[in-house]
């Protein structure tokens, strides 16, 4: 597997989000996992990589996530990935926030919807989806088991987890995807969070345990 983490920068926000080029070497199959800006930025890096992008993968459908699709997608082609419930939400600004961000609604295809435990194939690598409700209604993470790491969205970053506050978000799903869902995983999983650096699950886990005796 060939992994590039690119920071991308959303002005308007005065935000940086990961967004992740995932690719298998032996075909040159490649995933972009949440273009949330600079389009640019993953075209050069997907032409570098001389790959053949397959999918566009979006962990949920806040606007710093998404705000490169449709470029990305014109450019390289790929069929866009997201949960049912967050297909709607991107059609819904007030769910989505582009208007705050200043970004444009993409367009989806029609069977462009994954579910919980869907399998995603790029060559030889598979992933797994996992749904993990809570910091919107329709959030997901992408786990590859062969690889040892999952890719958490705004679910969970180093040291602390997603916000609750905005529309469809809430905090006993958010503790009950991280706790039951992901935390579950083997301890030297590496998650890949939309902000901020990576981590092992080793290294989270006691934070939530913790929390855990208050009855989150």
């Amino acid at each position: 597997m060939i992994l590039k983490t690119l920071k991308l920068r959303i002005e308007h926000l005065n935000l940086v989000t990961n967004c992740y080029v995932v690719m298998d070497e032996e075909t040159k199959e490649a995933m972009v996992i949440d273009p949330g800006a600079e389009s640019q930025k993953i075209i050069e890096m997907l032409d570098i990589l001389d790959a053949k992008l397959k999918y566009i993968f979006l962990t949920h459908c806040h606007a710093d996530h998404i705000g490169a699709i449709n470029d990305v997608k014109q450019a390289k082609g790929g069929k866009i990935l997201v949960s049912r419930e967050d297909s709607q939400g991107l059609y819904d600004e007030t769910i989505s926030l582009t208007y705050y961000a200043e970004t444009p609604n993409p367009e989806l295809e029609a069977d462009s919807r994954v579910d919980d435990d869907d399998l995603i194939h790029l060559g030889n690598l598979e992933f797994r989806v996992i749904a993990t409700p809570g910091h919107t209604k329709g959030g997901l993470c992408l786990y590859c088991p062969s690889e040892e790491m999952i890719f958490t969205g705004d679910t969970i970053f180093s040291s602390t987890w997603g916000r609750t506050d905005l529309p469809t978000g809430s905090i006993e799903d958010i503790m009950d995807s991280i706790i039951n869902k992901i935390l579950v995983l083997p301890n030297n999983t590496i998650m890949y969070p939309g902000h901020g650096k990576s981590t092992l699950i080793k290294e989270e886990k006691p934070i939530y345990l913790e929390l855990r005796k208050k009855d989150f």
